[in-house]
């Protein structure tokens, strides 16, 4: 079940924690050039840069599942 796993990572830390490409690849189950496609295509999650270095915060992938809840 997805929100054990969630609610796992939520436990790390009281704010939101923001994921690795690999983290969020491994949660979601897709490939990390799938992250890279929807990154330059604008399709993902919101996602930060902080130097070359990509970030995604729990909460807004979250909210970014949500709105493609079929």
């Amino acid at each position: 079940d997805g929100s054990n796993t969630t609610e796992s990572l939520r436990d790390k830390n009281s704010i939101s924690p923001y994921l690795t490409a690999e983290a969020l690849s491994h949660w979601l189950a897709v490939p990390i050039a799938t992250l890279s496609y929807w990154r330059t295509t604008r399709q993902g999650p919101p996602f930060y840069r902080i130097g070359k270095h990509v970030r995604y915060r729990l909460g807004e992938v979250e909210a970014w599942l949500q709105d493609r809840r079929g």
